[in-house]
């Protein structure tokens, strides 16, 4: 088991693949260029990592980016996952452009479950904040995952004067369609649009307030949202709130880029390399820089006190 030095269990892993990603949303990397350099590590050999921490533990792990769907051999990574320890739980968060084609190779390969991003049902709004046409190519993405029975999360970014206008429709949609819809506070970064600026959370749930009666539920398992209930109905939401202590004080994972990089919080810059002990399948070495980077990983993140992260989230997979 893994316990890091403020007793926190650490059973869940996100590991971002690529760096790339065919979208440029304004809260995350607009003016990066189309194509970012990196020295990936093979997917076979960053696999013996991931099999190490479920050895200790881990009962979680997410692909991410990027956007994950870039790497053409995500499929037999998801299956090695699975292959390993089939009651590993395997999602996969995606800005679900290339959904439709990959959904059930996945599905087949062991996937259990998805987070697609989708922060408005306007193309014209989805073209303002991702700089791509991709609206139809999204939801076409979500039906196809939904007949293969994948599990499926809707992530939205809330952000003021471009989408806040949609919480509820968005919200309505999700219910309609029978996905968790989780509102996600605006996280401050230095790669993000200087114009933009997002919604808290008792802003989320004012609007809904508006039009719906609502009850605090529980926390999301294995996740960081907070989840509500509509009252006297079976729809439930969820707001994840990076801004609030409680963020922090239940955080049970870790990140791992596509470089080899642990990133003990999403926050902070600081970071161990553990890129040449995978490469070189040096395993005394990967459990050991595992071991360290849950020994360091901080108590809280800055963003409750009005901080900017210097952190690129598209490293590390958000």
């Amino acid at each position: 088991m893994l316990i890091d030095s403020f007793g926190r269990v650490i059973d869940y892993i996100r590991i971002s693949v690529t760096k790339n990603c065919n979208f440029r949303c304004k809260y995350c990397m607009p003016n990066t260029p189309d194509e970012i350099a990196e020295d990936l590590i093979p997917l076979d050999k960053m696999l013996e990592f991931l099999k190490i921490a479920m050895d200790y533990g881990v009962k979680k792990i997410r692909i991410t980016g990027g956007e994950p769907l870039l790497r053409k051999d995500l499929s037999s990574f998801v299956k090695g996952i699975y292959d390993y320890k089939n009651d590993i739980e395997v999602a996969l968060t995606t800005n679900g452009y290339f959904l439709k084609k990959y959904a059930k190779e996945l599905k087949d390969s062991g996937l259990k479950r998805i987070n697609v991003s989708l922060d408005s049902l306007k193309k014209e709004k989805i073209e303002l904040i991702s700089k791509k046409d991709a609206l139809d190519f999204v939801l076409e993405g979500l039906q196809e995952a939904k007949a293969v029975n994948l599990k499926i999360k809707l992530n939205m970014v809330p952000l003021k004067g471009i989408n806040d206008d949609e919480i509820v429709p968005m919200l309505e949609f999700a219910n309609k369609e029978n996905f968790l819809l989780r509102y996600i506070e605006y996280m401050e970064n230095d790669f993000a649009s200087n114009r933009i600026k997002g919604l808290k959370s008792f802003e989320i749930l004012e609007n809904i307030k508006k039009k719906y009666n609502i009850s605090m539920i529980q926390k999301e398992a294995f996740g960081p949202a907070k989840l509500y209930k509509l009252d006297n109905t079976d729809n439930v939401f969820g707001i994840i709130a990076p801004h609030n202590d409680e963020f922090c004080a239940s955080c049970n994972r870790i990140r791992i880029t596509a470089e080899g990089i642990i990133c003990p919080c999403l926050y902070f810059q600081d970071a161990i390399d553990v890129s040449q002990a995978i490469r070189n399948d040096d395993k005394k070495a990967m459990k050991e820089a595992l071991l360290s980077a849950i020994k360091n990983k901080p108590e809280k993140n800055k963003w409750g006190e009005g901080e900017t992260s210097t952190r690129a989230f598209y490293h590390t997979g958000g």
